[in-house]
C-alpha cells in the first residue's frame, strides 16, 4: 500500500502523479492489466465492487477470497510479483441491498467488509451514502459517515486478526449512482468545496466517536463529483476550470487525495488535467469492457468473413439472446425499444458486461477464439481484414509491436485504454 501512501505526499510536493484503478472481473481485462503492470514495472490497482463479489457470490459467482485467488494466479501465470498487486473494494456497504431495512443491509455489509479484509484486500471504499428501504431518500452526512465507521472498525478488527499490511480507507461518493448515468446527461454539477469538506469533517469525527484515529491517518482519498460522466451514447468532459476551486480545496488537507469514478472514456488531455487536480486515483470499469466487446465484435466480423456460416461462433447473435432471456441487467436502463438493439451492443454504459460469465457467452467466445486460431497454420488473421475491422491493431502488427493471433488482438483492445491511464497518471509505458 506504499505506493498508495504516498500518492498524497508526491502531490504535496507538486508531482502530478496519480494511479488508474481498474474494476473489472473478466479474464482478459485482467490479463491484460497484469501483462501491462509487468512490462510497465508499476504497480496495478485491481478493485472489486460490491455487487461484482460479495459473500454470496455477486454476479460473478465469487467471494472476496476467490477473487483473491483468481488474481494472484493469473498473476503467477504471467509473471507479476504478487507484491505489484493491490486489490481494493469498491463502493462497500449497504449498495447490494438497498432494498432491504438499513438493520439488515448493515448488518450484510459487516460480513462484506470482514470477508474483503480478511481475504486481502487493503484498499477499502466505505461508501454508506445509499439509502435503505426504511431509510429517508437522502441520508445525512452524519448518518452516513456514523455507518461508514462502523464498517471501518469492521476492518480493523478482520486486519488485526488477519495479519498483514494495515487497510487504507476512501470514503465518500459520487454523482450519479456508481457504474454510468441512466438517462441522458448534458453537463454535472461539481461537488462543491465546503460540501467536500463537510464530508471529511462528518467522517473524521464519526471515526474519533468509535476510538479509530489511527484509522483515521490512513483514510487517503475523497470520492466527489469532478464533473465527469457517460450515458449511453454521451460523455460529460472534464473541465479544469470549474473544478478548480474544488481542487485547491482538498490542499489544506494532509494525507487526502480525490478518486475519480466515471472516468471512463474521457480524453487523455481531461485524464491528465484530472491528475493534475488532485485527482490521483481514477477509477475505469465500462472503459475497459467496452473495449474488450469492441474487439470481440470486431474478431467476430472478420469470422463472418473467413468461415461458413454452419462453422461460426455467432458471438454477436448469442449475446443478444441471452440479454432478451435475461434482462435484469439492463432493463432498468435501456427504455427506448426503437433503439433497444443498438443499446444493448453499443451503449456506453456496457450493460454486457454483466453478461460475459454466462455459460453461452463463455462457450461461444471460446468458439470464436478457436476458430481464428484455427483459420490458418500459423493462427495468423488476415491483414486485409485486420487493417479493416482493427485498424489499430493492424499497425501493431506490421510494425512489428504485436503478435497476429487473436489473443493478442483482444488484449491489446483493453491495453490501449490503460496506456492512456498510466500515461495520464505519469507512469512511463512499456
Amino acid at each position: 500500500m506504499k505506493a498508495l501512501l504516498d500518492l498524497a505526499a508526491r502531490h504535496r510536493s507538486g508531482q502530478a502523479v496519480g494511479i488508474p484503478s481498474i474494476c473489472s472481473a473478466h479474464p482478459v481485462v485482467l490479463d491484460a492489466a497484469l501483462i501491462h503492470a509487468r512490462d510497465s514495472g508499476g504497480p496495478v490497482l485491481i478493485e472489486a465492487t460490491s455487487n461484482q463479489v460479495n459473500q454470496f457470490g455477486g454476479y460473478t459467482g465469487m467471494r472476496p477470497a476467490d477473487f483473491h485467488a483468481f488474481v494472484m494466479d493469473k498473476a503467477d501465470r504471467v509473471g507479476l510479483a504478487r507484491e505489484q498487486v493491490l486489490l481494493g473494494g469498491d463502493h462497500l456497504g449497504p449498495n447490494a441491498w438497498q432494498d432491504e431495512s438499513a438493520a439488515s443491509a448493515m448488518a450484510k455489509s459487516d460480513v462484506l467488509i470482514d470477508e474483503y479484509v480478511t481475504a486481502g484486500f487493503r484498499k477499502i471504499h466505505l461508501d454508506c451514502s445509499m439509502a435503505c428501504a426504511d431509510d429517508p431518500s437522502v441520508l445525512a452526512d452524519t448518518e452516513v459517515a456514523a455507518r461508514a465507521a462502523r464498517l471501518a472498525a469492521v476492518a480493523e478488527r478482520a486486519w488485526r486478526r488477519s495479519g498483514g499490511e494495515a487497510p487504507v480507507y476512501i470514503v465518500g461518493t459520487e454523482v450519479p449512482v456508481p457504474g454510468g448515468a441512466k438517462e441522458e446527461l448534458d453537463e454535472l454539477q461539481v461537488t462543491r468545496p465546503e460540501a467536500m469538506a463537510a464530508t471529511v469533517e462528518a467522517h473524521r469525527r464519526a471515526f474519533a466517536e468509535r476510538g479509530l484515529d489511527d484509522a483515521w491517518q490512513r483514510v487517503i482519498g475523497l470520492v466527489v463529483q469532478p464533473g465527469v460522466e457517460f450515458d449511453h451514447h454521451d460523455v460529460v468532459d472534464f473541465r479544469p476550470e470549474k473544478a478548480r476551486a474544488l481542487s485547491a480545496a482538498i490542499e489544506p488537507f494532509p494525507g487526502l487525495i480525490y478518486e475519480a469514478h466515471s472516468t471512463d472514456y474521457q480524453t487523455h488531455e481531461a485524464l491528465a488535467a484530472l491528475v493534475r487536480g488532485h485527482f490521483a486515483i481514477l477509477k475505469v470499469g465500462p472503459g475497459v469492457t467496452y473495449a474488450l466487446r469492441e474487439a470481440l465484435w470486431a474478431l467476430s466480423f472478420i469470422e463472418d468473413e473467413i468461415l461458413q456460416a454452419a462453422k461460426r461462433s455467432d458471438l454477436r447473435r448469442v449475446v443478444l439472446d441471452v440479454m432478451h432471456a435475461e434482462p435484469k441487467y439492463w432493463n432498468k436502463y435501456y427504455t427506448d425499444a426503437e433503439r433497444l438493439t443498438l443499446d444493448l451492443q453499443y451503449s456506453l454504459s456496457d450493460r454486457v458486461r454483466y453478461y460475459w460469465a454466462h455459460p453461452r457467452l463463455r462457450e461461444a467466445c471460446d468458439t470464436l477464439l478457436r476458430n481464428l486460431d484455427a483459420a490458418s497454420p500459423t493462427g495468423a488473421l488476415p491483414l486485409a481484414l485486420l487493417s479493416q475491422y482493427l485498424p489499430r491493431q493492424y499497425e501493431d502488427v506490421r510494425a512489428g509491436r504485436l503478435a497476429n493471433s487473436a489473443a493478442s488482438l483482444l488484449r491489446a483492445g483493453v491495453i490501449r485504454v490503460l496506456d492512456q491511464y498510466t500515461q495520464a497518471c505519469g507512469q512511463p509505458p512499456p
